[in-house]
């Protein structure tokens, strides 16, 4: 397996097309960053999610299902979202025992206007690419009217629940 953890010390880092364009170090590190940092940090939150009505939340993608897969490639990226909304269901069944005052979500942004979405969005159709500040409010929204019963669920900014 190839090296090419400079890519990420040069911010050059692009989601693979191909498999032969994945490498060890950037699996890792999309891994830590979308799946291992939420998981544990809802770790060390728990004991506090527990003593009072709370909704623990994190950035998921679309591209992270693995049902709406039709398109392929972007390995790290995609699969490191996929294990991510695993952890968070599965955080979810378990909450639904120690804390059931507690919702946990997966959210889906839509396509915002990042650094990683911007080689890719002249192909996003008019009016599907959203700012931060739009779609952090949009998401807040959701997490208002998040309740007990809706947690474990993959949602969307709109709030429609997403395949797994």
């Amino acid at each position: 397996m190839r090296r090419c953890l400079a890519r990420f010390q040069s911010q050059s880092f692009t989601p693979e097309k191909r498999l032969e364009n994945l490498c060890a170090e950037n699996l890792e590190y999309s891994f830590r960053l979308n799946a291992w940092a939420p998981i544990l940090l809802a770790q060390g939150l728990l004991p506090l999610l527990r003593q009072q009505p709370a909704v623990f939340a994190a950035i998921s993608a679309r591209v992270g299902s693995i049902t709406d897969n039709h398109l392929g490639g972007w390995y790290s990226y995609r699969s490191s979202k996929a294990a991510l909304n695993q952890l968070l269901r599965t955080f979810a069944v378990e909450a639904r025992r120690r804390a059931p005052k507690l919702t946990v979500l997966a959210l889906h942004p839509g396509t915002t206007d990042t650094p990683l979405s911007a080689p890719f969005q002249s192909r996003v159709p008019e009016g599907k690419l959203f700012s931060p500040p739009w779609v952090a409010e949009q998401l807040t929204q959701q997490l208002d009217r998040a309740t007990p019963e809706q947690s474990g669920r993959f949602i969307n900014w709109q709030g429609d629940t997403l395949p797994w």
